[in-house]
């Protein structure tokens, strides 16, 4: 791994000389503490072949322990300046002919931008916008085989959490049809600039092999519908999406599931059952082109 990482004060001089202060609306916190990054490639697992998605590499601090890790580093910076001066950055300090930037909107690039093609998503994800990234890019990247992502310690907790936690809901089970996840640590405020007012949890996933023979999409505007309203059964909560409390229950009880239940005792592929119930009952006129409200690729 690259030694020559930035701390605190490289991070603030760099920003300064770019004329970069950290936005709210970017959900831009830069880690400006070695120690984190070193902890967050080691724990990324990475294989010296792999070829790595850093989404939102800011001022580089990830960056460069990435590329001292992997083969190629992919980094998608939608700040126009950051993207421009990352490559500088990285030259300073290390083998910058391991890195492509690509200044793009993480939620709209397709695999074609990215040769040789990502393997691992590695990257501190920005708050506001984690949950689809995440999502849209296992769905657009089937070269992906796996991660380690930083994000909001709310939010990793509901990544990992399994059915029953009342935290389970739409981004467990979306991640969860993609991938196997569990928690992989917590990282405290003090190690970013500027200093958020939450803690960060690391979340690390790998890519399930794919067994369930029913469209993403069906399945996702099931799931979308059962978490609309915690608190309402399926029976109730599944209604307007098979055209009636009747329907519904004929769906459920066809995938041998109690009408009674709620959306967040039911796995992954319970849920696959149930979509694939509705489909073959002719239920979800209301079907869109899109797939979920999270914004993942269909």
């Amino acid at each position: 791994m690259a030694e020559a990482l930035l701390g605190p004060a490289e991070i603030r001089e760099l920003a300064a000389r770019l004329g970069v202060a950290p936005t709210k609306k970017l959900g831009q916190n830069f880690v400006h503490d070695p120690n984190t990054v070193r902890r967050i490639v080691g724990a990324a697992g990475l294989v010296a072949e792999d070829v790595v998605l850093e989404v939102g590499p800011g001022l580089g601090s990830l960056t460069l322990g990435l590329v001292g890790a992997a083969a190629h580093v992919h980094a998608v910076e939608i700040d126009p300046v950051l993207a421009a001066a990352l490559p500088e950055t990285v030259a300073g300090r290390a083998d910058a002919t391991r890195l492509t930037v690509h200044p793009a909107d993480a939620l709209k690039v397709s695999a074609d931008l990215f040769q040789p093609a990502p393997t691992m998503l590695v990257a501190n994800l920005p708050y506001n916008v984690a949950v689809p990234v995440v999502l849209h890019l296992l769905a657009t990247l089937p070269t992906l085989r796996g991660g380690l992502v930083m994000v909001q310690k709310e939010v990793a907790d509901r990544l990992v959490a399994g059915p029953g936690s009342k935290v389970y809901g739409v981004p467990s089970v979306k991640l969860a049809w993609y991938a196997e996840a569990r928690a992989a640590g917590r990282v405290p405020p003090a190690v970013f600039w500027p200093v958020p007012n939450v803690d960060s949890g690391l979340v690390a996933f790998h890519r399930r092999e794919q067994a369930f023979d029913v469209p993403r999409r069906v399945v996702f505007q099931v799931v979308d519908a059962a978490f609309a309203q915690r608190r309402k059964t399926l029976r109730a909560a599944l209604a307007g999406w098979a055209g009636g409390a009747a329907a519904a229950e004929r769906m459920l009880r066809e995938a041998e599931i109690d009408p009674q239940t709620r959306g967040e005792a039911l796995t992954v592929r319970e849920f696959a059952a149930l979509a694939a119930a509705g489909i073959s009952l002719g239920y979800g006129g209301k079907l869109s082109a899109t797939g979920g409200r999270h914004g993942e690729a269909d």
